[in-house]
């Protein structure tokens, strides 16, 4: 019979601290620059141009359609090979997070915003509306709503994703485990600890993606 210890870990406490922080720290920076690169994107692959629409498609398709895991290795590792500019584990997790966060929020955006009945867009155009106007006051206010619960979900994701990162020896909540696991020779409470970290963070952050989801559907009903 396994006798636990957790006691042995208090002395590393400050670790796993460190890694909650960069974990953290990492999941807002990726969310919100993947969020920016998911809104141009969108935009882009609603545009009036095949050219730019196939861009994006093709940049949409490759990191959605490849392992987020192999994306990390080929920034940090190939990516200076190919064109010479020297990447740090930090610079790599945060544009492969971010650029993969973003193919997600674009086709989140783009589906919320086709969503809304382009009836009403032709009746905001002709009240004399420009399509800008149309775009702020008309489509997206109610695209919005519709997006909300999918970015929120979509963000839930990333925050997981970081978990990654321990590949690239950034010193995120799982590599700081991992250091303590070596150094203690403690692996499953050292593991079983982060498994904790990591649901403590998401369980009420799936709760209020859920309760949101509901409260939007209710909104909309009424």
């Amino acid at each position: 019979m396994y006798k636990w210890d957790f006691a042995s870990l208090l002395a590393y406490r400050h670790l796993f601290l460190i890694g909650l922080e960069y974990t953290l720290g990492y999941t807002l920076l990726c969310v919100a620059l993947g969020l920016m690169v998911g809104v141009l994107a969108a935009f882009a692959g609603l545009s009036s141009q095949a050219w730019l629409r196939g861009v994006v498609r093709a940049y949409v398709e490759l990191f959605r359609c490849t392992p987020v895991l192999v994306q990390l290795i080929w920034f940090y590792y190939a990516l200076p090979i190919v064109s010479g500019i020297e990447m740090t584990p930090a610079s790599a997790a945060v544009l492969t997070l971010a650029l993969y966060g973003g193919a997600f929020y674009s086709e989140i955006v783009r589906a919320g915003i086709v969503s809304i009945d382009i009836g009403q867009k032709h009746a905001a155009r002709a009240l004399g509306m420009s399509p800008a106007q149309v775009m702020g006051s008309v489509v997206l206010p109610q695209a919005c709503k519709r997006m909300l619960p999918a970015l929120v979900n979509q963000s839930i994701i990333q925050l997981k994703n970081t978990s990654l990162l321990s590949i690239l020896a950034v010193p995120d909540l799982l590599y700081q485990g991992q250091t303590v696991a070596h150094e203690t020779y403690r692996p499953l409470e050292a593991y079983t600890l982060v498994a904790i970290a990591y649901f403590v963070v998401l369980w009420p952050a799936t709760l209020f993606a859920k309760r949101l989801e509901l409260h939007l559907a209710l909104s909309t009903a009424s």
